[in-house]
């Protein structure tokens, strides 16, 4: 009897070398018995990214779902014959579904997992005051889905290095949504930290160990919530300066895990059982180093 090859899934992004999502979805292959195994793809530039995307199409391809990290997240968008309403809105999309006719169908679990997460750390966002790092394709879906939202935050303000990219990134946000709740400031110094109810970072910075931090940590304070989408390294020196002032702090771990649920749940076409869900967790949280 000839054993089928299996199902691929993966990731795409560069670098990836810090993803932890092959030990969530390789554990729930495991556990269900599926014939299937998440890859990483690390693709280095553009020309190599097109070409795979092209490839994607080819009959035979033995890939089936991807995730999609930075910096590829807005970009694969012109490679997808349907996007999913959220993710359309968002200008984002972080999962794909590709057919055995090799249609790619793409959605945005980023907005939905981040949600999840932040429920489960118990921070109701209505009426608060809100500060983010970053403007690409996270803060993209964490800026939609405060704005779509019934109960949403009462301000975000928004600091990105580069002004011209967050004003451009609110601006086509506000034809899609009522994105009046965002202001793009000029300094970090203008997030107003003091005064903000939580503190979300997008960036990079921390996720190779850089100690400078974007904010004055002088400024964290008991009655504030700050959020770094980084889970690897579990605290960055960001959550570390804020915990030391009494912050309530949490990396992106959660919002990994959600996220990823809800990518396998795209993949399969049904929500998995509770107790899968729980493996999963698990293999992440033991995956990060202590």
């Amino acid at each position: 009897m000839v054993k089928e090859p299996p199902a691929i899934y993966g990731i795409i992004g560069y670098p990836l070398e810090h993803s932890l999502s092959p030990r969530m979805h390789n554990a729930a292959f495991k556990a269900l018995k599926v014939n299937s195994v998440y890859k990483l793809f690390p693709l280095a530039n553009e020309q190599v990214f097109t070409v795979f995307m092209e490839h994607l199409k080819d009959e035979g391809n033995p890939i089936f779902g991807l995730n999609v990290t930075v910096p590829y997240k807005e970009k694969v968008l012109a490679h997808i014959d349907t996007v999913d309403p959220f993710a359309l809105k968002a200008g984002a999309v972080n999962t794909l579904v590709i057919t055995h006719q090799r249609k790619i169908f793409g959605f945005n679990t980023d907005g939905p997992g981040f949600l999840s997460h932040w429920h489960e750390l118990g921070f109701h966002l209505k009426d608060k005051r809100i500060a983010i790092l970053g403007a690409g394709g996270t803060t993209r879906a964490i800026l939609s889905v405060l704005c779509l939202i019934n109960d949403r935050p009462a301000s975000i303000k928004l600091y990105n290095r580069t002004y011209e990219k967050a004003e451009a990134l609110v601006k086509e946000l506000g034809q899609k949504m009522d994105a009046s709740i965002v202001e793009v400031v000029n300094t970090p110094e203008d997030l107003d930290v003091e005064l903000a109810d939580a503190l979300i970072n997008t960036t990079p910075v921390g996720l190779k160990g850089e100690t400078q931090l974007p904010v004055d940590p002088n400024l964290f304070h008991a009655d504030m919530l700050v959020y770094d989408v980084i889970y690897n390294p579990a605290e960055t020196p960001l959550l570390k300066a804020a915990k030391a002032k009494g912050a309530q702090t949490s990396n992106g771990l959660g919002m990994l895990y959600y996220q990823g649920v809800l990518s396998f749940t795209n993949w399969a076409g049904m929500d998995i059982d509770a107790k899968y869900k729980k493996i999963m967790r698990k293999a992440l949280e033991e995956g990060v180093p202590a």
